[in-house]
């Protein structure tokens, strides 16, 4: 499954991440942007150290599981 990290920075200076499953693809780095914009503008999200004050980094992650058959 698909996840897209949007990493931001709070108050304290610590790194929160937040992440969404199934990314629309392509991801559109400029909709993106402004969304993250958007979330700190709004105040959308908050964490606990604090406001959101800064954007650091957004990244889409791909987890894939293989089962392993076991006798």
């Amino acid at each position: 499954m698909k996840k897209i990290e949007l990493k931001f920075e709070n108050e304290d200076g610590k790194i929160v991440t937040y992440a969404l499953d199934n990314p629309v693809e392509p991801v559109d780095p400029d909709e993106v942007n402004a969304a993250m914009d958007e979330i700190i503008a709004q105040n959308a999200f908050t964490s606990s150290g604090g406001d959101l004050v800064a954007k650091k980094s957004a990244r889409i992650v791909e987890n894939i599981v293989e089962e392993i058959e076991l006798d």
